[in-house]
């Protein structure tokens, strides 16, 4: 079936996707043009490696905590009249259902794979039988015994879950057609609107997550409800309709209209799912202002409240943004879902608007939390992403529910397991995330051994096949396999941590500057573009505004923050003892860098204040860093990002 056969007769659907393999964000309008899972292809890789993992591992790992944990179960419950009694989970569990949901969705349509289609129709139909004939979909709210249907706006979640719901409808639209969970994400976005339309409900729901997904099932069917209903919801946001809480109505961004806000603020998740929700709001309405205003909130974030590895969040008690400059890498809570809600924000605003700087920060967010949060087998998960683990942490047992932040390394399953879910989603559909299209050629944001097929708007097909072990290696090799007689534009990102970078093209080597560089000529089948981008290891040195990290510095090889694990220590030496010369020479050995350390011998117990004492460096130790993506693989370990500096 195609996407036609999905909608209404009297829907006006978008551009079919299906034999692209989909893609998540599919706007309308805007300065580039996403592709889809089957034009881009990740080959053998860093990057490719880990969504090979997720597919074979992490899936099933997933479904399997979903059953024994009952999450899953909550569905026959429900259909069973089993509720309140049988359920299990928190408010939100549901939720969890729906993006294993969205994550086979973007598998199938990735790989086609025959087996994974059945298990997701198997979990369909459970979770569709559970569906009143409104439309109204929960198991935690709405039957005898329980709270009534949205009595609970600020802590329910019923919107957030809805809107994970038909964002795993819109995957399956996306890559197969009509079926079962499309009609379910339908029914479901139908009854938002009947329910919290212009005369309905007027208000929000204390997690965002409806608005991206309303403004998807609106791109995938044309019914402009779905669209107004978005909108509506944002701009309802910001005028205080949900009651205050201990944290403020910023923890709901419900403090200050969001056309009115200048930074991101309040949870860091639900910070993320909104920005990326209203910049799709603003890019099918046309509203510039509102595009501009969060344009500028992205800015002032990354500049004042966001952590070097690309982290968003410093305060554990309400899993939320500081204020400005107030960066502790110690109390980074950094969760993995920020980040993701991060790439989602970016990735919505590179589309609209082109700048590279987006996708600089999509890179650092990339490989330092979302490769960071994942073991090595795909079945354990870091909930949230410390800078600075002073203490060895308590590796947990597999067969063990852990609390989300309580967990100092990573765990298989939480008791709010929001992360596993949302990786496995962000891996399944990775490759849309390396290149786009506009009306003159192709852009490469994102590195990785791929190949590309696709073809622009007039017609006209391009073939790629990119061959790089970045990050390990800055040779970046981009050969044309396919292209039309007619010149187009091949524009490719320079990242802002680069130097002396350089381009080939037909021979000619030519420097090129942090930004982007195009290339427009008459391409021949074979000729070979090469990108090299230096990926040395550096110093980097904080902010002086950030008061946690003053004295300190970090090492950064390429997109690759690196710190120092205790692993990596002689026995007896304390982590905390070590400071590094400002100076110092940084070797490259076996993907670690070498750093000349020195030895403060621990004062004991007295009283850690006095007068300004004169610093005596100590013995001095070569100590490897490792990339911050690999720590906590070999066993508990106390960690560090930034690393005291001296002169001298």
């Amino acid at each position: 079936m195609t996407i036609n056969d999905v909608v209404r007769a009297d829907a006006v659907p978008e551009t079919s996707w299906i034999e692209r393999g989909g893609t998540p964000t599919a706007p309308g309008t805007g300065r580039l043009r996403p592709l889809g899972l089957r034009e881009v292809i990740l080959r053998p890789g860093f990057w490719q490696e880990r969504q090979q993992t997720n597919q074979s591992a992490s899936l099933a790992h997933i479904e399997h905590w979903l059953e024994r944990a009952g999450w899953l179960g909550n569905f026959d419950a429900a259909v069973q009249d089993r509720l309140p009694a049988a359920r299990r989970g928190r408010e939100f569990a549901d939720s969890e259902v729906y993006k294993l949901l969205e994550a086979m969705a973007w598998e199938y349509g990735r790989t086609g794979d025959e087996r994974l289609d059945a298990r997701l129709r198997a979990i369909v139909a459970r979770v569709a039988a559970a569906q009143e004939p409104d439309g109204y979909l929960n198991t935690n709210f709405g039957r005898p015994g329980q709270q009534p249907r949205y009595s609970d706006l600020e802590w329910g979640h019923e919107l957030y879950c809805y809107g994970h719901l038909i964002q795993a409808g819109v995957a399956r639209a996306r890559t197969s057609g009509h079926d079962e969970l499309v009609q379910v994400a339908l029914r479901a976005a139908d009854h938002i609107c009947d329910t919290f339309g212009p005369d309905g409900i007027a208000s929000v729901c204390g997690h965002p997550e409806i608005e991206p997904a309303l403004v998807e099932m609106y791109r995938v069917t044309g019914q402009r409800r779905y669209l107004d209903q978005a909108r509506l919801f944002v701009e309802r946001r910001g005028r205080q309709t949900l009651d205050d809480i201990e944290f403020g109505r910023a923890y709901f961004q419900d403090d200050i209209p969001v056309r009115e806000a200048g930074v991101l603020r309040g949870h860091a998740v639900r910070a993320g799912y909104l920005a990326a929700g209203a910049v799709d709001v603003a890019v099918e309405t046309g509203d510039t202002e509102l595009l501009d205003a969060l344009a500028r909130q992205w800015r002032t974030t990354v500049a004042r409240r966001t952590y070097l590895t690309g982290g968003m969040g410093s305060r554990h008690q309400d899993e939320a943004f500081g204020e400005d400059f107030s960066l502790p890498a110690d109390r980074a809570y950094s969760e993995t879902c920020a980040g993701i809600g991060s790439v989602m924000f970016s990735w919505r605003l590179l589309l609209a608007q082109g700048d590279p700087r987006y996708a600089d920060l999509i890179e650092r967010t990339l490989f330092n939390v979302i490769a960071t949060s994942p073991s090595d087998d795909g079945t354990r998960f870091f909930y949230t992403n410390t800078l600075h683990q002073r203490v060895p942490g308590i590796d947990p047992p597999a067969d063990a529910l852990v609390p989300r932040a309580a967990s100092s390394l990573r765990a298989p399953w939480f008791a709010v397991s929001c992360c596993p879910t949302n990786l496995a989603r962000t891996f399944a559909a990775l490759a849309a995330y390396l290149a786009t299209t506009d009306d003159e050629g192709i852009q490469l944001h994102q590195y990785a051994a791929a190949s590309l097929e696709t073809t622009l708007p007039d017609g006209r097909g391009i073939g790629l096949e990119i061959d790089t072990e970045y990050p390990a290696d800055g040779h970046i090799a981009i050969r044309i396999v396919r292209t039309p007689q007619a010149p187009w534009t091949l524009t490719l990102r320079i990242p802002h941590w680069t130097t002396d970078a350089t381009i080939e093209v037909d021979g000619r080597l030519s420097p090129v500057s942090a930004g982007s560089v195009q290339i427009r000529r008459r391409f021949t089948a074979g000729e070979v573009i090469v990108l090299v981008l230096p990926v040395r290891a550096r110093l980097t040195m904080p902010d002086p505004r950030i008061d946690a990290i003053r004295g300190c510095a970090a090492v950064e090889r390429g997109p690759i923050v690196f710190c120092l694990e205790s692993a990596d220590l002689p026995s007896g030496v304390p982590l905390d003892t070590l400071s590094m010369n400002a100076a110092t020479d940084l070797t490259e050995r076996d993907g670690t860098v070498v750093a000349t350390f020195h030895v403060k011998p621990a004062d004991g117990d007295d009283w850690p204040y006095g007068g300004v004492v004169p610093t005596e460096p100590g013995a001095s130790l070569p100590v490897p860093l490792l990339p911050y993506h690999r720590w906590a693989r070999r066993g508990p370990s106390s960690m560090r990002v930034w690393i005291p500096v001296h002169d001298g």
